[in-house]
């Protein structure tokens, strides 16, 4: 029979890789980010119980709520002033997953960016207009991507946190 100290390291440590998975996520949207680090610390807290887990995971989820937000409306106002309509990002999406297959990992960014360009070109019908507004919508992506990201690290930190305090006071 298995001992609840294996079962809790076990859970810890998948709940870590589940964490690595989503900063990635994060960067590299075809990947799950702030959602599967804030359900891991979830069942993380079930798993553990006691006050650090569930105290860790409040700070996760608030902060998942904030990054994901953040992002999302930074991203948006960002794009709609500058009059970027959603679909040009769509077609750089389904560039960037094309990409991925044609250019193993760098393919997804080098696809994502060509596929916004080309589609901001066609839709401006100029292709110097075509190169400004794709770098404007890199840059507001990036901005949203650095706000979750950073967020998703403190995250991270808190998490650290909980799973020392669980194990130093166990």
């Amino acid at each position: 029979m298995v001992d609840s100290l294996t079962v809790q390291v076990v859970v810890t440590v998948l709940v870590a890789l589940a964490y690595s998975v989503g900063l990635m996520g994060i960067i590299v949207p075809v990947l799950p980010g702030t959602i599967l680090i804030v359900i891991s610390t979830l069942v993380w807290a079930i798993v553990i119980g006691g006050w650090p887990a569930w105290v860790a995971f409040a700070i996760v989820l608030v902060l998942g709520a904030i990054g994901m937000t953040c992002s999302y409306v930074l991203t948006g106002r960002k794009l709609k002033a500058h009059e970027v309509p959603t679909w040009p990002l769509l077609v750089g999406i389904a560039a960037g997953i094309v990409g991925i297959f044609v250019i193993p990992f760098l393919g997804l960014p080098i696809g994502f960016i060509v596929g916004l360009y080309v589609s901001e070109a066609l839709r401006l019908k100029d292709a110097r207009r075509g190169l400004t507004s794709a770098w404007v919508a890199v840059k507001a992506l990036g901005t949203g991507i650095l706000v979750e990201f950073s967020l998703a690290m403190l995250s991270t930190i808190t998490f650290a946190i909980a799973v020392t305090v669980h194990f130093v006071t166990r």
